[in-house]
């Protein structure tokens, strides 16, 4: 079976590729999760994350934005020691304001999934790439995603950690266009 050329041997990254990247979602939680582990993977590789997944999953309360709105001190001093997860005091700190603003855009839109896919007319943008040096690191519309997250008090979000969000919620399809799950998530027969 062809597979995107970027990806690692690693079966956690294969698995990854094969049932979830690229797959339309439109799950408020979900979102908010990706975003948040999107923005804990600055700086370092996506895997570095995916193989902590269950520890943020854990630490993050299954990724509540209300219950994460609602950290206090002592929660985040908590969560520095916490060796399952990445400890950087800002993104830990950016998980909370995080919340706190997508609870505002739920209130505003109904919905996160709503606003969020909005930036792609509520559909996937469905790219052709031949190989993964062709896929670009940032776009328009995840420059204006990250500019519109910033406006309403996100942190992390900028078109870069946009880009790799959208990828990874299927608002764009970078499967590359002889890997298998390029046609599947299209339905392209």
């Amino acid at each position: 079976m062809k597979r995107c050329d970027w990806l690692t041997v690693d079966e956690i990254y294969i698995i990854y590729h094969d049932t979830e990247w690229g797959v339309p979602e439109h799950d408020d939680c979900k979102l908010f999760e990706m975003l948040t582990l999107e923005g804990a993977q600055a700086g370092l590789s996506w895997l570095t994350v995916l193989k902590r997944r269950e520890a943020y999953r854990q630490a993050y309360e299954s990724f509540d934005p209300v219950r994460i709105a609602g950290w206090n001190q002592e929660k985040i001093d908590a969560l520095l020691q916490d060796t399952g997860i990445i400890r950087n005091r800002l993104k830990i700190e950016a998980a909370r304001t995080n919340g706190k603003a997508f609870l505002k855009v739920k209130e505003e839109f109904g919905s996160f999934d709503t606003f969020i896919w909005s930036f792609v007319e509520n559909r996937p943008i469905l790219n052709s790439w031949k190989n993964s040096k062709e896929i670009p690191a940032t776009t328009p519309e995840s420059e204006c995603m990250s500019k519109e997250l910033k406006k309403r008090g996100f942190k992390f979000v900028g078109p870069a950690i946009c880009y790799a969000f959208m990828q990874a919620v299927g608002m764009v399809n970078d499967h590359t266009v002889d890997c298998f799950r390029y046609r599947e998530i299209t339905n392209i027969p």
